[in-house]
Parts: C-alpha cells; structure tokens; sequence
C-alpha cells in the first residue's frame, strides 16, 4: 500500500460533558496539529498516490471549517462531545466527501481509505481511517 501524508493545524475551543472529562468539562483551548494520509494499493499513471498540492490545500480547507471556533457552538456537533476521537472522524468524512465530489482530481478514484490523525501534543493523538 502506498501513502501520501499531508499536515496542517487547528486551535478549537470546546468543552465536554461528564464526569469522566474532570476539569475539561469546563470551556478551554486546544491545538490540533492534523495530520492526513491518503492510501492507495497501486500508483497511478503519473507515479501518484495524490496530488500533494491539492491534498494539502483541501484538508486546509477542511481544518478551516473548525480552526478558530468554540465547537460548542457549531450545529454539526450538537449534542456530542467533540472528542479528539470525534473530530479525526469529521475531519475523514469531510475529506472523502471532497473526494468524492472530485475535487482531488482524477488520480484520485483510485484512492482506498484515508487516515486522519489529529496530535493533542507530543505523547497523546487519535485517529480515525475510513474507507472510500
């Protein structure tokens, strides 16, 4: 299997319902670095997973759609806690509906899932891969 990785950043605001979550119940910061890989079994003509350029532009405009919001205040997450886990995985769909939609271009039908990996800080991140 081959893979492109591409890496961008958001800061969030956001708080968490439960016990469980201790202090981060109350409102507070966090920055993200993302990462997003992008897997295919075979190269393409051009000797490509994917274009890099347009890989890095649309997971910017997928972090864009969050980066600099308090997520307790966005419709798309109500009723949930947005969770590192929870936000890997609305960063994959939001991809691959990109994907889908072709704005990554043709080479990339033959894409087979994609991995996002969202870096809480150096020792603790979370991912999300899903299939295409």
């Amino acid at each position: 299997m081959f893979s492109v990785t591409v890496r961008d950043h958001m800061m969030i605001a956001h708080s968490f319902r439960g016990e469980v979550f201790g202090p981060a119940q109350r409102l507070h910061g966090a920055t993200y670095v993302v990462d997003a890989t992008f897997c295919r079994p075979d190269l393409d003509e051009d000797g490509l997973v994917v274009d890099i350029g347009c890989a890095r532009d649309e997971l910017a405009a997928v972090v864009g759609e969050l980066n600099y919001r308090n997520l307790d205040d966005e419709a798309v997450f109500a009723g949930q806690n947005t969770s590192t886990e929870v936000l890997a995985r609305f960063v994959a769909d939001r991809l691959a509906e990109r994907v889908e939609a072709g704005n990554f271009g043709g080479n990339a039908r033959g894409l087979s899932t994609i991995k996002v990996t969202l870096h809480e800080s150096h020792v603790a991140s979370a991912a999300y891969e899903r299939s295409l």
